[in-house]
């Protein structure tokens, strides 16, 4: 079983930054594309960034040239560095790792708020 655990976020202004890190645990292994995804209240579940294995990242449309997404593939834990945020950026921020055939795991969330 992997399980991922999400740290860092919280409350930052309009035009700061913050960064997220997800660690996964157990069968660690099995992990090949880690990645973010974003959940705002009342809206649908949003890619924000993934990143491969072997680190191609891919970004959404709405955080392109603002977040950049890395991986320690030694620690099995993925970075999130999300720059020049704005209050559209508020939203419950989910780590995700997929497991091949075994399907996909997710973190329990980490709520960032940007304040304007």
């Amino acid at each position: 079983q992997v399980r991922l655990v999400e740290s860092g976020g919280g409350l930052v202004q309009a035009g700061g930054s913050l960064r997220l890190s997800c660690a996964g645990s157990g069968s660690i292994a099995s992990i090949n594309a880690m990645g973010w995804y974003r959940q705002a209240p009342g809206k649908q579940r949003e890619l924000v960034a993934i990143i491969s294995s072997s680190g191609m990242p891919h970004y959404g449309d709405s955080v392109k040239g603002r977040f950049t997404i890395s991986r320690d593939n030694a620690k099995y834990t993925v970075y999130l560095q999300m720059n020049t945020l704005s209050p559209g950026d508020t939203a419950v921020y989910l780590c995700n790792a997929g497991l091949g055939h075994r399907g996909q795991v997710w973190g329990q969330g980490t709520q960032d708020t940007v304040s304007s």
